[in-house]
């Protein structure tokens, strides 16, 4: 019998009896967000709840069949405690696996900001490259891409675009995206076929409800201006675009996609929640890092996580040494391969803070 898992079903035990106590308190259901965290902590301890008692279930048979045999040898009391034996033995790994508390925001919808970072034009028409790419995995997944905001340079790149993916787990898919890409490639103009190395910078936020964060329409400030284009044109005789500064914290959003002032404000505070989110849980994890480290990276959006080669025809991710094809797989929205195994490198590690916990509790 391992230890660890037996303290792995005492703990799934203990803590569903008190998230069950907890959603039974009356006052419980007066906060929306703290119920909603409850139930859906809750429901994430279902299947790991229906393993612990098969479990239970295994070990108690396996007492019993020992304590017969001590009486009396029986081929069939024999059988009985191999089968339990075996049970328990396949048990153990899925309840490791079923224990891992998945990150909250896993299910949540998601929202990209993408841009251009250091290289200039180049820069921007790689910006413009990895929003084609999540444009078809995003599709390709099944999951609804919406356009937010986007920011034309003059050669046909991107400056920065903003862009929504909903569906079951599109942050899951999404989250490790955040960070530096660099490019390296000839650029079109480039007539001594040069190799240059360019960057965008991706930044990937879990998209929040208005339950999520609560904002004080007092603590906002709103411009709004007219929308330009490539090289700072106007191209709206109206002041649809809107700017939206939260006081407090600083952060600004802007939105000018859209020709309805409307419109370009909602989106705006999507975005803005979707910051403030991000913020919060930030300073929460920060907390939480000196004990803890269980995500793939920093997600930091200074840290460089992968590499396009054109002239090699790889996409290299750093956080984990996988190398992909370029052209015949990322070019063509196939991000799967890259983000499976970041996804089974995140379950590792998580998998490893957890057994460092029950070690620690067990001395």
């Amino acid at each position: 019998m391992s230890g660890g898992v037996s303290r792995l079903v005492e703990q799934v035990e203990r803590t569903r009896a008190e998230l069950s106590d907890a959603l039974s308190d009356p006052d419980a259901a007066s906060d929306r967000s703290r119920y909603a965290d409850l139930t859906r902590r809750y429901a994430g301890l279902e299947e790991a709840a229906t393993l612990a008692a098969r479990w239970r279930d295994a070990e108690q048979q396996a007492t019993e069949a020992r304590e017969m045999l001590a009486e009396a040898d029986d081929d069939d009391i024999r059988a009985l405690l191999r089968e339990a034996e075996a049970e328990i033995e396949e048990l153990e790994p899925l309840i490791r696996q079923a224990m891992v508390e998945p990150d909250p925001n896993d299910s949540r919808d998601v929202i990209v900001e993408v841009r251009a970072g250091a290289g200039g034009e180049e820069a921007a028409l790689f910006a413009r490259d990895l929003l084609d790419v999540y444009g078809r995995y995003g599709a390709a997944r099944g999951y609804k891409v919406e356009l937010l905001d986007v920011r034309e340079a003059d050669a046909g790149g991107v400056k920065e675009a903003t862009f929504a993916v909903k569906g079951p787990g599109a942050f899951s898919v999404f989250k490790h995206e955040g960070g530096v890409h660099r490019v390296q490639r000839v650029p079109a103009t480039e007539s001594q076929g040069r190799i240059h190395t360019s960057t965008a910078t991706v930044a990937v936020l879990p998209e929040a409800e208005e339950v999520d964060v609560q904002i004080d329409q007092n603590d906002l400030k709103i411009d709004v201006y007219r929308s330009s284009g490539p090289g700072g044109q106007s191209v709206n005789t109206t002041d649809s675009a809107v700017r939206i500064t939260h006081v407090p914290t600083g952060v600004v959003v802007s939105m000018q996609d859209e020709k309805s002032q409307l419109q370009n404000k909602e989106r705006a505070m999507r975005v803005l929640r979707a910051r403030l989110l991000e913020r919060a849980q930030a300073e929460q994890e920060a907390e939480l890092r000196s004990t803890r480290q269980a995500h793939v990276g920093s997600g930091d959006r200074s840290e460089k996580i992968r590499t396009y080669n054109y002239p090699q025809n790889r996409v290299t991710d750093h956080r984990i040494g996988v190398t992909v094809p370029l052209k015949e797989q990322v070019l063509q929205g196939q991000l799967g391969a890259l983000t499976d195994a970041l996804q089974a490198e995140e379950r590792r590690i998580l998998l490893e803070a957890q057994e460092e916990e029950l070690a620690g509790g067990a001395t």
